[in-house]
């Protein structure tokens, strides 16, 4: 059932019209009786003083009964006027500022901001979650730690929810402006649920860093060490697929090689920081770098980790290549055989990608992306060879708008991220060329949003609990 502030003015709006009106009515009254109370007295012979026994030359009758005559409708006059003026001063009140009895909903340009930053909140939060769960597994006991896992669950499951909700919305559904307004509560609704789910689990899992803060430092720098060897295995292996896939490839690998030292220098002296507080019996400062250095070297851990993933997806696309390009020309010719129409440029790209096979240093998942979505419409695309060349091709391209968004999302906004989450589901459905495609976007936005807020100090990108 309709509310009435929804239909209009509430029910007992029209009840406190009428006392108003009956306020009003009683002064008027009043007012009137105050003013001819002189008139009745001058009237009343039982009240009216005695006359003097040395009588002045009276007034004619005629002009003192026309006087009397003219002073209550004078004083009745003045009153409503008295009235209609305050009415009149009250409605330009009203209409000046005055708050309505009725709520106002929100403009949809403010509802939107709300549900874009929910968004973004909700998906830092998650993540943050997720980077500090290997270190909680090596403090809390094991009841503790499937608990913690059960919340970031269903955390991202409400997540994941609300990014649907955005991207249907995003897309114009629904298409009615108090179902749009409904959706967007529903959004932020949901990610305030995410909240709630993580923060319930807070307090129980700061509790052995709050109880002793040696433990904690002692597990952040082991991780801090092992990932070191291993960001420099990164540099080296960047050099590597340099050589093999071409500079493209290598430049890309060598930035997230380098993105990964730097997080490692900070987490040193963050590291420092939180010993020398420890040291000087500052817990609440020790906790507090503490979790700077272990966020940045989590971050480190998944760029040195999308390198390692990065250089095996390459082996897997370059030896999948020859027989991608083998399983499209079968496709081709069956689709003429039974008159199917066959895309333009389809054979220009197959062409283009058999003659980077024997040019030279090539990126073999993009040469396997090339072919697969010259294919898509065609039938017998989703089969065999090619249904595996662009699994592998979206798993990559998720993979790496999944890394970026991690490890820059102080810079970046609720559009790419809420691609990414559409890529997730797409990938799962499956639909591996189309995933591909929406994670390619969201990593495109991801990257224009840190360049138009700069790239984020390590700190920045780690929301930290205040409990």
């Amino acid at each position: 059932m309709t509310s009435s502030l929804v239909r209009g003015r509430p029910r007992h709006a029209t009840a406190h019209i009428r006392v108003r009106v009956a306020h009003a009515l009683v002064g008027a009254v009043a007012g009137a009786g105050w003013l001819a109370i002189p008139v009745l007295a001058a009237q009343d012979p039982a009240t009216a003083s005695p006359p003097p026994t040395t009588a002045a030359p009276a007034a004619p009758r005629d002009d003192e009964s026309s006087a009397v005559d003219l002073i209550l409708p004078v004083a009745v006059l003045g009153t409503a006027g008295v009235l209609a003026a305050y009415g009149y001063v009250r409605r330009g009140r009203r209409a000046s500022g005055a708050v309505s009895a009725t709520p106002t909903a929100p403009a949809p340009a403010e509802s939107d901001r709300a549900a874009r930053s929910a968004l973004v909140r909700a998906d830092d939060s998650v993540r943050a979650s997720e980077e500090e769960l290997p270190f909680v597994a090596a403090l809390a006991d094991e009841r503790a730690v499937a608990r913690f896992r059960h919340a970031i669950h269903t955390a991202r499951a409400e997540l994941s929810a609300a990014f649907t909700l955005w991207h249907r919305y995003e897309e114009g559904e629904p298409r009615d402006p108090g179902d749009r307004r409904q959706a967007l509560a529903g959004i932020v609704g949901r990610c305030a649920e995410v909240g709630w789910v993580l923060d319930a689990r807070a307090v129980e899992l700061d509790r052995p860093r709050r109880a002793g803060v040696g433990p904690a430092l002692e597990v952040a720098e082991e991780a801090f060490r092992r990932l070191a060897a291993r960001a420099a295995g990164a540099r080296a292996m960047a050099s590597e697929l340099r050589e093999r896939y071409g500079p493209s490839v290598g430049a890309r690998a060598a930035g997230g090689a380098e993105e990964a030292m730097d997080r490692l220098v900070f987490a040193t002296s963050r590291l420092n920081e939180a010993r020398r507080a420890a040291d000087l019996a500052d817990g609440e400062s020790a906790v507090r770098q503490l979790r700077f250095a272990e966020g940045a070297v989590a971050q480190a851990g998944i760029l040195v980790a999308g390198v390692d993933r990065t250089a095996r997806r390459l082996r897997a696309a370059s030896a999948l290549v020859p027989a991608a390009l083998t399983g499209a020309e079968a496709v081709l010719a069956r689709a003429r055989a039974t008159g199917t129409p066959v895309p333009s440029g389809t054979d220009d790209t197959l062409a283009a990608v058999r003659e980077e096979l024997t040019a030279g240093p090539y990126d073999p998942l993009d040469a396997l992306r090339r072919i697969t979505r010259a294919l898509v419409r065609l039938p017998g695309a989703r089969s065999g060879v090619l249904d595996t060349a662009a699994d592998l091709v979206a798993r990559a391209a998720v993979g790496a708008a999944e890394d970026f968004v991690a490890v820059h999302r102080a810079g970046v906004g609720a559009d790419p991220r809420s691609l990414l989450a559409a890529a997730v589901r797409t990938l799962a459905t499956p639909h591996p060329v189309e995933a591909a495609v929406l994670a390619r976007r969201a990593l495109e936005l991801a990257e224009r949003d840190v360049r138009a807020h700069g790239v984020p100090a390590p700190d920045a990108a780690r929301p930290l609990r205040t409990d």
